[in-house]
């Protein structure tokens, strides 16, 4: 029983672990499409309110992946443990 316990607590650990790792994506996503705005705005100064508009609306799209993935490592810390014990006795 002692080992299911500790499986349990490593698997949920780990689970966590990789859902923080998740966080880089919307990391990278968010520099590239910055770097790209800043590129069209550079060609076309006269698109600027426009292209910031998109910009701001892919970055908050972007932003949520990380929310998530920061949602989802906090329940598998917190609440996932207690309720597979729940079932291991």
């Amino acid at each position: 029983m002692e080992m299911a316990k500790a499986i349990v607590l490593a698997a949920c650990a780990l689970g966590a672990g990789i859902a923080v790792l998740t966080g880089v994506g919307p990391a990278i996503g968010q520099g590239y499409a910055a770097g790209k705005a800043v590129e069209a705005v550079g060609r076309q100064p006269e698109a600027q309110g426009k292209i910031r508009s998109t910009l701001i609306v892919g970055g908050a799209l972007a932003e949520t992946t990380g929310i998530y993935a920061f949602i989802t490592a906090l329940m598998l810390i917190f609440v996932a443990p207690g309720m597979f014990m729940k079932y291991l006795g």
